[in-house]
């Protein structure tokens, strides 16, 4: 059996891996890797290799990224920016006027003569710039740092940089950083190519110190034909136009504007009387930072504080083109505005404005564009007929072989005539201007005007609509009119004929804006229709009863109704209608019932539980959380088999449950089938592996969620201010928002002071900053401060010294100070070095954390900008801004003895009178040798001695001090800089008030001297102290060792009888005898010598011999080295096999 089931065992498939079919089903299993990336075909090449490199990569990856990360600002820049301001900055002689030049040829193919003044150019389809070049002034470099966005800071490369340059640096850090960029020129005149190499790496390197690491640094190689060369300027210009400025704290909470344009409008009858009048002047610029208002007090720098007069806005002179695609601006939208230096033929001069009038020949060359226009200006001005009697005149074609229609044929239309006599219930409500219509009018409004209603319309749209529409408060009282007046408007004439509609047009444009503006009752409730049911009935009734007593006043049974009694009528039924606040449409007559249940549909949708939109379904988002639920439903209700009885249970299909849930409640149309259910189920999920997978990458990333939730904070907000007022009224929006960044507006100032017109150079920029509230007024500022490091000099108390804080350029005193351990601000006479210490000055209130810089003199004296060096003093900011100051300073009252009572004390020359020790009674006192002390009482005799107790008995040679605190008060002067006042040739040499030094050293006076003051040598006698006295009977007790000894102590004065010594006279024998010992000693110390002398001969023989036997010894041991070493080597060599 096993060998026939062996047998029948079939040959199994061998599967072919060759050939025609296996290629075949190979392409088939095949995957298209065509659209796949290289780490998708092959990802164990994208594999981590190394924990350690994929580490660093990762940390360097998220370090690039953090340094690249800033605070997200919102941003608050308009649609319609304002020109860009770029300054030149330099010293003289650099080439400020020639960079400007050639910027404005290369942007807008235009050569410009003069460059003084602000020029506004548009350089590409959403941006522009404003030109300006700053005079080598420090009041004209502070100002341009306040206002300027880019800043090309121009530097003479054969020179190097200068102290002007450092200067404007330090005053740009102090006043908002703005984006800088250096610009060397003059390199032509460097003719060694490695000396133009180091001076150009030197420079970058310095640059880069004073900016930042990395500040961009352009060269300028030289100048042909008075130009720079074309491709560098060009490169200059395309960074200007791709540059991105962040906002500057102090530009983000205040207005400001760079004027640009200055008429004088004073009347001239005025000045002619007298010159130095008060001039009336009018300031053109266009508002940078934020809106500003119309009663916002400013200043003016160099000017001082001044009240806006008048402000305006008018159109801009200087426009962005339009918003049409187009790759490159057209030769007529590369626009340039720039009044003070002349371009376009006008140019401002003091009190005239000169225009170029091109010759007395001009008009022939005119183009005849200009000359239609001129021709039709023309006509309308010499025009002797009225519009009315014109327009009789008048005819015009329909078709261009047509014959011309005139008035008359369009007044005896027959189809036209028809039209006229219909009743104005039939019309669309037709205006109707006849005189006496007219003058019922006028008496109905006049009266309209008493009335109040809650409808929120305005009183002059309110009587326009009275005229024409029914409305509650109209009540029909105008029906009769209508009817009246048929006759009188069949006859009218067809000069009256244009006014027709013009309540209707006022009407329909009414409606249109309550549209376009954001109602908030209209947003939350809808629209409204006016009146109900019973108030239509009534209206209705009114009607017909109306018409009855027409009909029957014609029949003549009743009298005609007054213009009084209807005017009563009228303001009864006004008296009688429902208060109401909703949103009324005047054309819709009716107001839906809202206890209705269809009615109340559209009220619940307005509600948050409602349905809003088709994605805004509260009841579906709600559904949405028990997506699980209806999952689980699924499986559980879902086609099941029964295991026991084999019965099979399948589920009703979709269709038979949308069957069933129509029939039974029409409420579940609205619920969201279960397909829609998980649509929108996908779509989240696909929402959520967007956020948090990578597909497309599969590496690791940073968390960046905060950041990126801060950007998203940041642009919502800044959508959000853009689209507050963007759908209102531009004369609204204006009254609401202020004048918003952007605008060109026109500011009229009254009293300004005539030199300002007289003195007026465009050199100097004319900046006006607005004022907040509360920087409006003047009191006691606490500024952090330092001497600046390359300031010569320190700085000393109550010296003059001028601040640029804010907007502001003053002249004040200011106290210094130093914070000690108990919160007290002790004075300091002279600034520390190197620390920074307070400063107390009285000025203008100004926000904390304001920087400011102080400066001792802003005059361009070559001299003594010679001696003086550097020129900015010290910089700081604002503290804190108080009222009052709490500066003491310190201060000693110094007194003697007048008499001693063991540790009691009569004190004497410390006070005046008894009062003054009265208030210091309490108070610690302290002796030069230290023995502390305090105030007791004061004495009637001597005025001004007190009684004092002291913690051991003083001597009536001490001095006694009273260390006490005294109040320093700020003094109150404040000086504005007003060099914009001064004449042009001493503009830039403004001097305030002067140091005592400053006077002395002018009118060669020599300082008084205070003989106090005078060093002198002090000799002082040594004082003698009695010895120490012992009593006998502490001498009793002490030990034998510190007990006296033989010198007896006498305190008295007599003279102690001390023992004298005794002479001691010897015998011949004893002299004998002493000479012979004396003898003996000398020799044998002789002796001694000598044996001495001959050990030591003999141990430097010995030691020598010693010396000599140890180096034969080294030598025989060497050799004998040697021999062994030989030995051994022979015996290895015999050792070795021979090959």
């Amino acid at each position: 059996m096993a060998d026939e089931s062996a047998f029948d065992k079939k040959k199994g498939h061998r599967v072919k891996h060759a050939g025609r079919k296996a290629e075949k089903k190979k392409k088939k299993k095949q995957v298209d890797q065509s659209n796949l990336s290289a780490r998708q075909r092959n990802p164990k090449a994208f594999a981590i290799q190394s924990a350690v490199r994929a580490e660093r990569q990762f940390r360097r990856r998220e370090d690039v990224i953090a340094k690249k990360q800033r605070i997200p600002q919102v941003d608050k820049t308009p649609l319609e920016p304002p020109p860009i301001i770029v300054a030149i900055v330099g010293p003289p002689r650099v080439g400020k006027t020639t960079l400007i030049n050639n910027l404005i040829k290369s942007f807008i193919k235009t050569n410009v003569t003069s460059t003084s003044g602000p020029i506004t150019i548009v350089t590409s389809k959403k941006r522009r710039l404003t030109l300006i070049e700053c005079n080598n002034d420090i009041n004209s470099m502070i100002d341009i740092a306040k206002c300027a966005d880019l800043v090309l800071l121009l530097c003479d490369a054969s020179f190097g940089f200068e102290m002007e340059i450092f200067e404007f640096l330090n005053i740009c850090q102090v006043h908002g950083m703005p984006k800088i960029m250096g610009v060397l020129t003059h390199l032509d005149m460097i003719k060694n190519a490695k000396t133009l190499k180091t001076t150009k790496k030197t420079l970058k390197h310095r640059f880069w110190t004073e900016v930042y690491s990395g500040a961009k640094l352009f060269y300028l190689s030289g100048i042909i034909h008075g130009e720079y060369l074309r491709n560098e300027i060009k490169n200059l210009a395309r960074f200007i136009s791709v540059m991105k400025f962040r906002p500057l704290s102090w530009r983000t909470t205040h207005a400001f504007v760079l004027a640009d344009r200055l008429e004088d409008i004073t009347n001239q009858e005025l000045i002619r009387r007298e010159a130095t009048v008060s001039r009336d002047v009018v300031l053109y610029g266009y508002v940078r930072g934020v809106p500003l208002l119309k009663d916002t007090m400013v200043h003016i720098a160099g000017v001082g504080d001044m009240t806006i007069s008048e402000l305006s806005y008018l159109p801009d002179p200087c426009p962005l083109p339009s918003s049409e695609k187009k790759r490159h601006l057209l030769e007529r939208e590369r626009q340039i505005y720039a009044p003070f230096s002349g371009v376009g033929g006008i140019v401002y001069d003091k009190d005239a404005v000169y225009i170029e009038l091109k010759g007395s020949h001009s008009h022939k060359k005119e183009e005849e564009e200009m000359n239609e226009k001129k021709v039709l200006l023309k006509n309308v001005v010499e025009t002797t007929e009225t519009v009315d009697n014109q327009m009789k005149q008048s005819g015009f074609k329909l078709f261009s072989g047509g014959a011309v229609i005139y008035p008359d044929m369009v007044k005896n239309d027959e189809y036209l005539q028809s039209t006229k006599d219909k009743p104005l219930f039939t019309q669309n409500f037709e205006c109707l201007d006849n005189s006496e219509n007219s003058g019922s009018e006028s008496e109905n409004s006049n009266n309209d005007e008493s009335e109040s209603d809650d409808s929120g319309i305005d009183q002059s749209e309110k009587e326009l609509f009275n005229k024409n529409l029914k409305v509650p408060w109209n009540n029909g009282s105008d029906i009769d009119d209508i009817g009246e007046d048929e006759e009188s408007n069949s006859q009218e004439d067809f000069s009256n004929k244009w006014k027709e509609k013009m309540t209707d047009k006022a009407t329909e444009a009414y409606l249109e804006r309550q549209k376009t503006s954001n109602n908030l009752m209209k947003l939350v409730y809808g629209e409204f229709h006016i009146g109900n049911k019973i108030k239509m009935s009534e209206y209705k009734n009114e009607e017909i009863m109306e018409d009855n007593n027409n009909e029957e006043e014609i029949g003549g049974l009743f009298k005609k109704v007054t213009d009084s009694q209807k005017r009563k009528q009228k303001e009864k039924n006004q008296l009688n209608l429902d208060e109401c606040s909703f949103f009324y449409a005047h054309n819709k007559p009716t107001i839906k019932n809202w206890t209705v249940d269809e009615n109340k549909q559209f009220l619940i949708s307005c509600f948050v539980t409602g349905k809003r939109h088709v994605d805004e379904d509260a009841s579906e988002l709600l559904k949405l959380d028990d997506i699980s639920d209806v999952d689980s439903d699924e499986e559980v209700y879902g086609d099941f088999e029964d295991l026991e009885t084999g019965e099979k249970h399948v589920a009703e299909s979709k269709d038979n449950i949308q069957m069933t849930s129509n029939d039974s409640n029409t409420k579940s149309n609205a619920e969201p089938t279960k397909s829609e259910i998980l649509a929108k189920k996908m779509k989240l999920k696909a929402k959520f592996d967007s956020e948090y997978d990578n597909p497309d990458e599969h590496r690791i990333t940073g968390d960046h969620s905060y950041y990126e939730s801060l950007k998203a904070e940041a642009l919502k907000q800044s959508e959000l201010n853009k689209s507050v007022f963007e759908n209102l009224d531009n004369g609204l929006r204006i009254e609401v928002e202020g004048f918003r960044p952007g605008l060109y507006v026109r500011m009229l100032f009254k009293s300004i002071p005539a030199e300002f017109v007289h003195n007026f150079d465009p050199s100097y920029p004319i900046l006006i900053g607005a004022l907040n509230m509360s920087e409006q007024n003047i009191g006691f500022v606490s500024c952090k401060v330092k001497k600046h490091r390359w300031y010569k000099k320190i700085l000393k108390t109550n010296d003059p010294l001028i601040i640029s804080l804010g907007w502001r350029r003053f002249q004040t005193l200011p106290i210094f100070s130093k914070i000690e351990d108990d919160l007290k601000c002790r004075y300091l006479k002279y600034t520390p070095e190197h620390v920074t210490c307070n400063m107390h000055f009285y000025g203008p209130i100004t926000p904390q954390n304001t920087g400011f810089l102080a400066l001792q003199t802003v005059t361009n004296n070559l001299n003594e900008m010679k001696t003086i060096g550097f020129r900015i003093a010290a910089t700081g900011s604002v503290n804190e801004i108080n009222k009052s100051t709490q500066i003491v300073k310190k201060l000693k009252l110094v007194g003697t003895p007048l008499k001693i009572y063991k540790k009691t004390a009569f004190i004497k020359d410390m006070f005046n009178s008894s009062l003054e020790v009265a208030k210091f009674e309490g108070a610690r006192i302290k002796t030069v040798s230290g023995i502390r002390g305090q105030i007791k009482k004061a004495l009637s005799k001597p005025e001004g001695a007190f009684r004092a107790t002291f913690e051991d008995k003083i001597l009536m040679s001490d001095i006694v001090f009273c260390r006490t605190w005294f109040k320093v008060d700020v003094t109150k002067f404040y000086a504005p800089v007003v060099n914009l006042l001064l004449e042009k040739e001493i503009k830039n040499a403004w001097q305030g008030m002067k140091t005592k030094g400053q006077l002395k050293r002018e009118h060669n006076m020599k300082s008084e001297v205070n003989k106090d003051s005078l060093y002198r040598e002090i000799k002082r006698e040594q004082k003698i102290l009695k010895p120490l006295a012992i009593p006998k009977e502490l001498q009793k007790n002490l030990p034998y060792k510190y007990k006296p000894k033989k010198n007896r102590i006498d305190l008295s004065d007599k003279p102690v009888n001390k023992p004298k010594r005794i002479a001691v006279v010897r015998s011949a024998h004893e002299q004998e005898v002493s000479k012979m010992m004396a003898m003996l000693k000398t020799n044998f110390e002789k002796k001694k010598e000598i044996q001495k002398k001959v050990t030591k001969d003999r141990q430097q023989v010995y030691k020598k011999q010693q010396e000599a036997e140890e180096w034969r010894r080294l030598k025989r041991q060497k050799e004998l080295k040697k021999k062994i070493c030989r030995h051994l080597s022979k015996m290895k060599n015999k050792n070795k096999p021979q090959l």
